[in-house]
Order: C-alpha cells, then sequence, then structure tokens
C-alpha cells in the first residue's frame, strides 16, 4: 500500500508573526523600564560593596540566569572589574574553590529558590564573602540570606506560555548592566582602559597600535642618496613595490619624496627621465610621523593631505615608511 503524500505545511500568517514579535518587546521594554523606580539605597550598597572589592566579581547561576551572569562577567571584566563567571551546579562540585575571602559574588536567580545556589550558601557565609543576589522574589531563600538584594521582578514574561524566561531575564541583563556602567564611572574607566582590554577589537586596534607595529623599516624600505638620477628613483620604486621612494643625504637624513604623483607631474613638464635630478623632481620637506605616534594619527595625517605614504623619522633620521595599505590590512582604517 502506497503511503500517503503528506500534507504541505501551512503557511505562517504575517500579521500574526508581528503581533507577537512586537508584544514580546513591548513587554520586555515595560520590564526595563520599571527597573529605574526600583534603583536605591540597595543598588548603592552593591556599588560600594563592587567598588571596595579587593578580589574578584564572581558571578554565579544556572540555566538561563547563568548564560545572563556570564554575560555580565564578561561585562564587569571589560570595562575595569575584575570578573569570572562560575555555574552553580559545578560550583557545588568543587569549583567555589575558585572564590577567594577577598572576592564578592554576585548570584543570579528570578526564583531565588535554585538549588544549586541554596547549596552554596553555607560555605559562602563561612568565607564571610559578601553576597549580592539579583532575584525576582524578595523573599526568598537566596533573598535572605544575601548581603544586599536586587528586585529584578517583572509583571509577566514575554512567552505567551509564562514558561520561558524572556522579560526577567532581560530585566536581570539591564541591571546587570546598569552596575558594571556605574563602576565604570566611578571608577574613571576611559577609552585608553577599554582598548588595553579589547586589544583585538577596532577600538584596540586604534588606541593601542603605534606606526612602529605598522612601518616598513628603513633597511626594507625603498631610498635613494640626494643628487641621484631620476631613472635610479624609478628603478628603486621598481624594485620595492611600494609606489614611492625617499631621498636621504650622507646622514640618512630626509631631504625629499617621490611618488607616482611626482612622476606624472615631471612627465607632464617633459623632464628627461634618464637625465634629471631626483631632486629636481621630489618633493623637498615632505610631511612626516614618528614611529610612537599612534597608527591612528597617521590615518588622519595621510587623509589630511591625500597622501597614501608617510615618511617616519627620528628627528630628520629615516626610520621607515607608514602605507595607507598597511594601515588598511591592520584594521586602523
Amino acid at each position: 500500500m502506497a503511503a500517503q503524500d503528506s500534507a504541505p505545511p501551512r503557511r505562517p500568517d504575517p500579521a500574526s508573526l508581528l503581533d507577537l514579535g512586537r508584544s514580546v518587546i513591548r513587554i520586555e521594554a515595560q520590564a526595563v523600564a520599571r527597573l529605574e523606580e526600583r534603583l536605591d539605597d540597595r543598588f548603592v550598597q552593591a556599588c560600594e560593596l563592587l567598588i571596595a572589592c579587593r578580589g574578584r566579581i564572581v558571578v554565579c547561576g544556572i540555566g538561563k540566569s547563568g548564560h545572563i551572569g556570564a554575560k555580565l562577567a564578561a561585562t564587569f571584566a571589560s570595562t575595569g572589574s575584575p570578573a569570572f563567571f562560575v555555574h552553580a551546579a559545578e560550583a557545588s562540585h568543587g569549583d567555589l574553590g575558585m572564590l577567594r575571602d577577598d572576592d564578592v559574588l554576585v548570584a543570579l536567580s528570578y526564583s531565588g529558590s535554585s538549588s544549586e545556589l541554596l547549596t552554596l550558601i553555607p560555605g559562602i557565609r563561612q568565607m564571610g564573602v559578601p553576597l549580592i543576589s539579583l532575584c525576582g522574589e524578595p523573599e526568598s531563600p537566596l533573598a535572605r540570606a544575601s548581603t544586599v538584594v536586587l528586585d529584578t521582578r517583572v509583571e509577566r514574561e514575554a512567552c505567551p506560555l509564562g514558561l520561558a524566561p524572556t522579560a526577567s531575564t532581560t530585566a536581570a541583563l539591564a541591571f546587570g548592566d546598569a552596575l558594571a556602567i556605574a563602576l565604570l564611572g566611578e571608577r574613571g574607566f576611559t577609552e585608553q582602559d577599554f582598548a588595553r582590554s579589547h586589544p583585538g577589537g577596532r577600538l584596540g586596534r586604534r588606541l593601542l597600535l603605534r606606526v612602529s607595529d605598522v612601518m616598513v623599516g628603513r633597511d626594507v624600505s625603498p631610498s635613494i642618496r640626494q643628487g641621484e638620477t631620476l631613472m635610479t628613483a624609478l628603478m628603486e620604486i621598481s624594485s620595492r613595490g611600494l609606489g614611492m621612494v625617499t631621498v636621504l643625504d650622507e646622514l640618512d637624513r630626509l631631504c625629499g619624496i617621490f611618488t607616482d604623483g611626482d612622476l606624472r607631474r615631471a612627465l607632464e613638464r617633459g623632464v628627461d627621465i634618464h637625465s634629471a635630478s631626483i631632486g629636481t623632481v621630489m618633493t623637498a620637506d615632505p610631511a612626516t610621523i614618528s614611529d610612537t605616534s599612534l597608527a591612528v594619527d597617521a590615518v588622519a595625517l595621510m587623509q589630511r593631505l591625500r597622501i597614501t605614504s608617510l615618511p617616519v623619522v627620528d628627528g630628520r633620521r629615516l626610520q621607515g615608511v607608514v602605507t595607507m595599505h598597511a594601515l588598511l590590512a591592520a584594521g586602523v582604517v
């Protein structure tokens, strides 16, 4: 007997999808907005405990709250407050040994009754570690055991079934971010501090990378001596492949630069490339930069002057050349 063809899947109703999506965003936005009313002395006390912490901020949770906790620990760490996340279930099987008596523990549990977290409380008390809880049930066992309780309750979840943590986890995330940014402001955390903890990001590259990190060194950068011919310069440009050549005196001091733009202007004037001296066609006293300058400053200077390469000097002595191509490759631009 042949199997019957299955019915084609029902096409979702676009209007229903939009209604549900908008409802979730509206409910979660309202949940976050109402947290502002609960920022009171307890928030200040939590911040004071975290600022006074001589160890690390240890964030702990399980389930969806655990995922929020891991993000919160990462935010603390990247904004000047050393922190890490410990999974509550693993903590009860040995990872609580990561906790030191000069740490502060931040626990996340909407119900405040997660057995994995409650199991940890006797050990936390014995160590005398302050406990800050982000909890939606202020009378829960976790809340009662806490040094400070931050109330993250929501009127309802965005899930139509009222089951999946949605608005409650968003509220916990927002409350955690409020803590991290309050600490950032109190510590005087700067863009440079942020860059040091984000060396792989664009901001880190822009604020940390120096010209010395991306330049072509003196030993391999194209250069000729003052008084040599234009033809010699063209041969050096061709062999080095940077589209330019620096012109130096006998003490390796920079006298000028010759680029493809200078070549175009020389040809327009009818200059004999075989006999002309480089000194008659080069750009004398070109813009330069030091190797200790930020790479982003080299980008700004080249963009302002509409050039694609800069000699790198120490005083007048040539150290190398930095090019826009190298800055692009390094992710500075």
